[in-house]
């Protein structure tokens, strides 16, 4: 094989041999580049390149939402206020399953599919974080190839930290920043499946749920949780020598649904099956949600559904502040290191020392 052709075929997942330092860039042009970095990003030009859909400036506002300095919250706000009134007219999708299901493959078929015919992407994929680093794991960016490549997709992985079910803190203002910036279908991509995959189900408009068959998931009650919130089950990788188990999954799946209490959209779940490897049951999937936008947009479903997620969505924001603003109390952390030292010596309790420091903020 030419050195041409094995070039071609080079996946941007191939292990490469460690590449040599670079030393070809002057000290001089470093030090411009870092006093470049240490300048303050000019907020008017983020918002005016965001809303024209230029995707460097919608990934520095992104990074200014995501920080937790409070040097960068009166930009924040800025520039949220000045994306409010171009957002709320996407379709917001949720897609979640076990890790190896096929999340990442599937969302890039789907997406090139969406792109073809003529909708703009967005793919907030939330990672599992590093415990050492605090950074994102997996690297959507390099699992989904062809989809990044495309002018019409944004992919964003974000690192999921210690936040309820793998979802990013600032998830939520990260889909008002792309759908601003034009994107008409915005795909919440989640760590793995559970009971606390609630916080995707309140940000999103279908809860796509994508299965395996033969994982035995199909009469484990312990799913029963998030079976409840999905609006379709796909399940994926039914090809070759797995379509037969896939179409027996299938039909359990659609036995089991019957149990379930009739949802308040109205909408009767659906069991479909797909290829995501081989682009197939792919255009079918997109129907059915078209199908389901349609119905609950006519019936009031839609719009009442998007309210009653600002309401959990206020209150989940009171709750973030409040505690944020104990911890960084200084008269609090001190107070903390003491209770914990007379909690290891048993001079108090957990539920006494912390009436204590409640008893301080007060």
């Amino acid at each position: 094989m030419s050195s041409k052709k094995k070039s071609e075929n080079t996946s941007a997942l191939t292990e490469t041999k460690a590449s040599q330092k670079l030393n070809h860039i002057s000290n001089a042009s470093k030090s411009r580049i870092r006093e470049i970095r240490k300048k303050a990003e000019n907020i008017e030009e983020i918002i005016a390149g965001l809303l024209a859909g230029n995707n460097t400036q919608l990934s520095k506002a992104i990074t200014l939402t995501e920080s937790n300095a409070k040097k960068h919250d009166a930009a924040v706000k800025k520039i949220i206020a000045a994306c409010l009134p171009h957002a709320n007219k996407s379709v917001r999708i949720g897609i979640t399953g076990v890790p190896g299901v096929g999340k990442s493959t599937f969302i890039e078929s789907f997406g090139n599919f969406l792109i073809s015919i003529g909708k703009k992407v967005a793919v907030l994929a939330v990672d599992p974080s590093s415990s050492v680093s605090g950074g994102s794991i997996l690297g959507d960016k390099t699992r989904m190839e062809e989809l990044v490549k495309s002018d019409q997709a944004f992919i964003r992985p974000t690192a999921s930290g210690d936040s309820l079910g793998g979802v990013a803190r600032k998830t939520r203002e990260s889909i008002i920043l792309c759908e601003a910036a034009g994107y008409d279908v915005i795909l919440i991509e989640t760590v793995g499946v559970g009971q606390s995959e609630t916080a995707v189900h309140s940000m999103t408009d279908f809860f796509l749920l994508l299965k395996l068959a033969g994982a035995g998931d199909e009469l484990q009650g312990i799913k029963r949780g998030i079976i409840e919130m999905a609006d379709a089950i796909l399940i994926n990788k039914a090809d070759g020598t797995n379509e037969k188990a896939a179409k027996y999954a299938k039909a359990e799946f659609k036995r089991a649904l019957h149990l379930y209490p009739e949802k308040q959209s109205k909408w009767n779940p659906k069991v479909k099956l797909c290829s995501a490897l081989h682009n197939s049951g792919i255009e079918a999937a997109w129907k059915m949600l078209s199908d389901y936008f349609e119905q609950t947009k006519n019936n009031g479903f839609f719009e009442e559904n998007r309210k009653l997620q600002n309401k959990y969505w206020l209150l989940q924001s009171i709750d973030e502040r409040l505690k944020n603003e104990f911890y960084q109390h200084e008269d609090i952390k001190k107070a903390l290191k003491i209770q914990l030292k007379k909690i290891h010596l048993q001079e108090t309790t957990p539920f006494e020392a912390a009436d204590y420091l409640l008893g301080l903020k007060r």
